[in-house]
């Protein structure tokens, strides 16, 4: 109503609630800025009018009637999408009407207008369409009350400040490349650190829980797409085929196919199952530039990806051994706070009623088992089996979906499956996907926002920086460096500035230890240490140090 009085030419089209707002789409002019301070003015005298919101029901062909005589032609598409009947209509005062199922406050007069703000305008093609017309797009929030919004305006600042894209080029983690392409993910050293301890420390504790890692082609023949159903579902987002020789290969958009050629690739017997590998797979999936953001949303990315073939009976059993290993995984980068989803059988579905009764039932039991509280969505699980989806709350309460495991009665299909059981005869294999981390790229972006760029020490890519008073204490700094490192200690040597200003560039560089080298450490074979969170240390000898660093290291523990 507000902007349609600021800017009588503006058509309304749809908008809906967000998790920490809502969004209206209007086509009109470009805004900016000033014109959401008009905007919100005009809500203002509004809300102080006290104008009573007002339901209506009328029939499809009074409301289409009503539309029409006030030329809102995007109302009419809106319409067109409402199966159910009476379509309602909320009034505010005489003035103004919008198609809407409700409910609302009794009158603008119960809203607080000091807990709203328009926060940002962005463009938007109707219906996510690009051939369609591009939309203005207003972002607001609103709150019961005005400390309810300075916090969240606190919490939006806050992640401001941990935006991953900032602290990735500030600390030096990671970029994206023009001339290479959007969404393609170059891992600087430090980010390159990062990874590799992710990576070492998820492969000892899948081969600790019983997978065998996989290493795959990152293309393949078309035909395998095909048989997988990926060209028939997944085209959309999957990128052009090359010819090689004549045939045609595919960037893989995902792992699955890789994994049950493996499976196949040998005869095996109820005694082999379950047969369980894992495989840090980088795919490529097509993403309109308009859709990339950071890390969260790339081109190409590792996904962990694991792949459980087993017996019908086993299929409880290994749900809640991924649970297990879930937990396990994500409690060491301080994730403890979950909420899971349990998707079932959508109307449209492959597999019996009976394995789907049976995977669902071993699904619930799984997590009931762990204990973990869940929500179900009735009808929302893929049409190759039922889900479970886990995300997890990071250090500001935000959800990240990360978690899957999935059912699958349908690629064992597809492919012809089979185990020899303990009659000698054939039978089909259950299928399990699952994946913890999500993608190293997206987690990756999760972690720097969740630890504010601090990481935790035995993440840390830089984790002791000595630092010399002046010059002369250089010769005597490496060999303390050369010493950590060769005890795999993460030591850098800093040089040449003022010792105020090295300081202050490694605190700034988030490096969890100092540690300060003068003419009385080199004469005494001695550091000063300051830590991060730990403040000073004091005076300690090399081995002290190296000792309190392992321990931290090992213990995952800051220093």
């Amino acid at each position: 109503m507000a902007v349609q009085k600021v800017f009588p030419d503006a058509k309304v089209t749809i908008g809906p609630w967000i998790e920490r707002g809502f969004y209206y789409d209007f086509d009109m002019q470009p805004l900016a800025d000033k014109d959401l301070k008009k905007i919100k003015k005009e809500m203002d005298r509004i809300i102080r009018r006290n104008l009573p919101l007002i339901r209506e029901e009328v029939s499809r062909e009074e409301a289409e009637q009503r539309i029409r005589a006030i030329n809102e032609p995007y109302k009419l598409e809106i319409l067109d999408s409402i199966k159910s009947e009476p379509i309602t209509i909320y009034h505010i005062g005489d003035e103004w009407w919008d198609l809407c199922a409700g409910p609302h406050v009794e009158s603008t007069g119960q809203l607080n207008k000091k807990a709203i703000e328009l926060e940002s305008v962005a463009g938007a093609y109707w219906r996510g369409d690009e051939k369609r017309q591009m939309l203005q797009r207003i972002y607001g929030t609103a709150w019961e009350n005005e400390e309810q919004l300075k916090t969240y305006q606190f919490l939006k600042e806050e992640a401001k400040r941990r935006d991953h894209r900032r602290l990735g080029q500030e600390l030096d983690l990671f970029s994206i490349q023009d001339e290479a392409g959007g969404g393609l993910v170059f891992w600087h050293p430090k980010g390159a650190i990062v990874r590799q301890n992710i990576e070492d420390f998820w492969k000892r504790t899948h081969i600790q829980h019983g997978y065998d890692l996989l290493y795959t082609p990152h293309v393949a023949k078309a035909d395998l797409w095909k048989i997988s159903g990926h060209l028939e579902f997944y085209k959309e987002n999957m990128f052009n085929q090359m010819d090689v020789e004549d045939e045609l290969y595919q960037l893989r958009p995902m792992n699955c196919p890789y994994h049950i050629l493996v499976y196949k690739h040998s005869l095996r017997s109820y005694r082999d199952l379950p047969f369980k590998v894992a495989e840090l797979g980088t795919v490529y999936r097509y993403e309109m530039s308009g859709s990339l953001h950071g890390l969260f949303r790339v081109r190409g990315f590792t996904q962990d990806d694991a792949h459980i073939f087993c017996l019908p009976s086993q299929i409880k059993e290994e749900i809640r051994s991924v649970l297990d290993l879930t937990e396990a995984i994500l409690s060491q980068f301080d994730f403890k706070n979950y909420e899971i989803n349990l998707s079932t059988k959508p109307e449209k579905a492959v597999g019996s009623d009976v394995i789907w009764e049976k995977a669902t039932c071993a699904l619930k039991d799984a997590l009931e088992d762990k204990g973990w509280n869940y929500s179900v969505d009735e009808g929302g699980g893929a049409f190759y089996g039922p889900k479970i989806d886990l995300k997890i709350e990071d250090a500001l309460g935000r959800k990240w979906q990360c978690s899957t495991v999935q059912v699958d009665f349908n690629l064992p299909q597809r492919f012809d499956l089979f185990y020899i059981d303990s009659n000698s005869e054939k039978k089909r294999p259950i299928m399990i996907h699952r994946a913890i981390l999500g993608s190293l790229e997206r987690f990756f972006g999760i972690l720097i926002e969740h630890y504010a760029g601090d990481f935790p020490f035995w993440l840390s890519p830089v984790q002791a920086r000595i630092l010399p008073v002046t010059d002369t204490q250089v010769p005597y700094c490496r060999k303390v460096v050369a010493k950590m490192k060769e005890k795999n200690i993460r030591a850098e040597l800093s040089f040449g500035e003022r010792l105020s200003k090295l300081i202050r560039n490694s605190e700034t560089q988030k490096i969890p230890l100092m540690a300060v080298v003068g003419p009385k450490e080199v004469e005494s074979e001695t550091l000063t240490v300051r830590t991060r969170h730990g403040g000073e240390l004091g005076t300690m000898t090399i081995n002290e140090v190296i000792e309190k660093i392992q321990n931290a290291a090992a213990n995952r523990s800051f220093l």
